[in-house]
């Protein structure tokens, strides 16, 4: 019997346990040990393997720790992302799901000029008495582009505002997390770029109709000659006013404090772009104001509860078309040609930003309104172009009755234009000529 167990291990002796271990377990011998291990393969790892992991978890921090210094997207709109799920919103044009969304207590509107700002911001001082926020106003409407100093003064002053707040002035996009500050939520609406500058254009020379003495306190050192220059003269002609870096608006809005941001080309471009991405709570278009209410409300209801119903009161809207540019007048659709050749990169910007807000409307269920209309000839352009403002029932009811005369011989009519125009294949510049011939 001993000579048959020395077989069954050999080079071990005899085994002191040969019908199993004791309940106790073995001891910690080495034969013990490495059967015990083999057992186990996948906690076996060496002091290499666990210094690797440890560096790669290290590497993980740093780079969450160096992106949220950089100017990482703020906390609320991660919320909001995880809110909204991970599908494409083209997949999903049903509401979402109804929970809370989380609130931000600190929204910047940098707006930009002569995009709805205005009215947006007469609405926003109904608002804050109404819920009870903090609304930061600034009575600096020129200066837009600060020095490092300013910055940090500013951004000082606004992250010291009681909370919650919303802050607006027309400025470009600030980096708190550049500064050591917390970024907040950002919030903006912009425009047709054409249609905005040729607002901007009439309201430095004439004022609104608040009072026709507001030009003369914007732009009191403006001269005869030039407050009274033709719009077409000024753009064929390449005057500064009408010609880049001028027209280059829009963009540094959202692209930042950089000096690049202010050189018309694709750095800016791209920046202003993933800004908006990463930033931006909402970007709207003035063209859809009513559906831009509707989602900041949706988004920010401890700010905008209740926006859409007060915009449309009949009192509000009385206020609201004082602040109307006047003597607006359309250039020539060969200065129109030639304003969107200048202003390629506002209107790539533009289009971007119209995708990326269909696109939201369709996760919450809005549909567009965007309609193709047949283009207007030459010599029936109305003069107003104001989109800021819902006109009056009774202009509702006049452009009803122009627009039936169109549509009796509007083929006519749109062939010769468009042979006039030599546009054919440009389907980009049909649609600006049309947007600046509507009344909105």
């Amino acid at each position: 019997m001993k000579k048959k167990q020395q077989q069954q291990h050999p080079g071990s002796g005899a085994d002191p346990w040969p019908h199993g271990a004791p309940l106790g377990g073995a001891p910690p011998g080495l034969g013990s040990w490495k059967r015990r291990v083999s057992l186990l393969p996948l906690l076996r790892f060496s002091l290499r393997d666990y210094g690797f992991c440890m560096a790669t978890l290290l590497v993980f921090c740093l780079g969450s720790l160096f992106y949220q210094l950089g100017g990482g997207p703020p906390r609320f709109l991660l919320d909001l992302r995880q809110y909204l799920g991970n599908s494409t919103y083209l997949d999903d044009h049903g509401p979402p799901p109804s929970k809370a969304l989380p609130f931000p207590s600190q929204v910047v509107y940098n707006r930009v000029g002569k995009c709805g700002s205005r009215t947006v911001v007469l609405l926003l001082r109904i608002l804050s008495e109404k819920h009870g926020f903090n609304l930061v106003t600034s009575d600096i409407h020129n200066k837009t582009r600060l020095t490092k100093n300013e910055q940090m003064e500013l951004i000082k002053n606004i992250s010291t505002a009681e909370q919650p707040y919303l802050f607006t002035r027309h400025v470009h996009f600030l980096n708190f997390s550049r500064f050591g500050g917390d970024q907040p939520v950002y919030i903006n609406i912009i425009r047709d770029p054409v249609n905005r500058f040729l607002s901007n254009y009439f309201f430095r020379r004439f004022g609104d109709w608040r009072g026709e003495q507001n030009h003369m306190i914007r732009t009191p050192s403006m001269r005869q000659e030039e407050r009274y220059l033709d719009i077409n003269e000024c753009i064929l002609e390449n005057y500064p006013e009408c010609s880049n870096p001028r027209l280059f608006y829009i963009i540094p809005y959202f692209c930042g404090q950089h000096p690049r941001c202010r050189e018309p080309g694709e750095w800016a471009l791209e920046r202003a772009k993933l800004n908006v991405n990463e930033n931006f709570l909402l970007v709207g278009i003035l063209e859809e104001l009513e559906d831009v209410l509707l989602l900041l409300e949706r988004f920010l209801p401890h700010y905008f509860k209740g926006v859409l119903s007060i915009y449309k009161d009949p009192e509000h809207r009385k206020l609201g078309n004082m602040t109307v540019t006047v003597k607006k007048t359309v250039p020539s659709p060969e200065a129109v040609q030639i304003l969107y050749q200048r202003m390629r990169y506002e209107y790539e910007f533009y289009h971007y930003v119209k995708e990326q807000f269909h696109l939201l409307k369709r996760k919450f269920g809005l549909k567009s309104r965007v309609s193709h209309p047949v283009l207007r000839p030459q010599f029936f352009l109305p003069t107003p172009l104001e989109t800021e403002e819902p006109i009056d029932d009774e202009e509702q009811d006049d452009e009803k009755w122009l627009e039936d005369i169109y549509k009796r011989n509007h083929q006519v009519s749109l062939e010769f234009f468009l042979r006039s125009l030599k546009l054919d294949g440009s389907q980009d510049i049909k649609q600006v000529i049309w947007n600046l011939s509507s009344v909105h």
